[in-house]
């Protein structure tokens, strides 16, 4: 499978002015090639192929006064550009006609110098690694690496990226192989996911929710506050920008980094991890909100998704709409529904008091054990 691995990058002042020149240069070629099929398709003209749209943004317009300074970028960083416009028609297409599921994907968008985020993308013909552990990207020179371990194989391409806060990262895309397969375990868990408690595990084990935004919420509070008295178009409110955008950075980088040791953690204690389906979307539009983003949960689920199919783990997701809350592990009777308010309840049938999240995480582990298979291809009867 393939993996990308994220470093951090130390430009020198001459290499960030080259790097900030790729970025723009890419995005126009991105904006032009946009905009040229959209004319065509205003126009009623057919679509225009992958190839013919090159010729014209980017080989035909080197030629000419206005674009002749898309020369002094590597022409690696220019097709990227392009690609990743075909690529985007291509998921509007597919979702237009249902052959790509879930979300509606919109069409392409033109891109602006003004983003928080700015990216190019190099394949193999466009940098490499230097045995002085830098990077060398075309035209650009060799960039310092922030080496936190090491790659298990040659990358195949690199992506330079500089966020909101200023900083610049390589994100890397390697492929991994089966020999970090870990050994086998005894071990499966059921998780139930909170917002009290960000995991419930099926053993009764809890892991308390950090609310790293919510701590950080005075911070920012102040900083955005300073932010709004700062003169549009000034040098102090690019620096409060700046300022802003490094705090929402460590809320980030701390989240992530928590997700990150616990579903590792996870993975290595227990041969199969079953979660619940939540719909995050659906609950990121309610009186809750800034609790479910704050807490997030898709990412979380997806470390234990790809970190199990690396490791070779059991990874399953059960029903949305299973009872989990109202089943009794002990009987399986469905007691009925209950308030968010009762924490414990007692089963009417055989009269066992449950802790309401451990309960639902124990039901969790019944029903993906039920929904597994065994060795014969049937599926397993949920314990009693």
């Amino acid at each position: 499978m393939q993996l990308r691995y994220n470093f951090r990058l130390n430009p020198a002042p001459g290499q960030r002015i080259a790097l900030a020149q790729a970025f723009g240069c890419a995005r126009v070629v991105f904006n032009d090639g946009l905009r040229v099929r959209q004319e065509a398709h205003a126009a009623g003209l057919p679509y225009i192929k992958d190839t013919d749209l090159q010729k014209q943004v980017i080989t035909a317009a080197k030629r000419t006064p206005e674009r002749e300074w898309l020369g002094e970028v590597s022409s690696v960083v220019l097709v990227q550009a392009l690609c990743d416009l075909h690529t985007a028609y291509r998921n509007f297409f597919a979702s237009t006609t249902g052959r790509r599921k879930g979300p509606k994907v919109a069409a392409p968008r033109f891109r602006s110098r003004k983003d928080n985020r700015q990216a190019i993308r190099l394949t193999r013909n466009g940098f490499s690694l230097r045995p002085n552990g830098r990077l060398y990207v075309a035209k650009v020179g060799e960039i310092p690496v922030r080496w936190s371990r090491q790659l298990p194989s040659d990358p195949s391409s690199v992506t330079v990226v500089k966020d909101a806060a200023g900083r610049y990262f390589a994100s890397f895309v390697v492929q991994t192989y089966p020999s970090e397969v870990l050994p086998e375990t005894t071990g499966e868990v059921g998780i139930d996911l909170g917002l009290t408690h960000f995991a419930v595990f099926s053993d009764g084990r809890k892991v308390s929710s950090p609310k790293f935004l919510r701590r950080a919420e005075r911070k920012l509070r102040k900083a955005q506050q300073a932010l709004s008295r700062k003169a549009k178009g000034s040098n102090n409110r690019k620096k409060a920008v700046a300022r802003v955008a490094r705090l929402h950075a460590r809320v980030a980088d701390t989240r992530r980094d928590h997700h990150h040791k616990l579903s590792t953690t996870i993975i290595r204690e227990n041969q199969a991890v079953y979660v619940e389906d939540l719909c995050v979307k659906g609950l990121g539009r309610t009186r809750l909100a800034k609790s479910v983003h704050d807490a997030g949960w898709a990412r979380f689920v997806g470390m234990l998704e790809y970190k199990a199919a690396r490791y070779g783990r059991t990874f399953g997701k059960v029903d949305r709409w299973l009872p989990s809350s109202q089943t009794c592990h002990v009987c399986m009777v469905i007691d009925g529904p209950k308030p968010l308010n009762v924490r414990e309840w007692v089963c009417g049938a055989c009269q066992t008091t449950h802790d309401r999240d451990v309960n639902a995480a124990r039901i969790v582990l019944a029903a993906g054990r039920a929904e597994s298979q065994n060795a014969c291809g049937g599926t397993v009867s949920p314990s009693a």
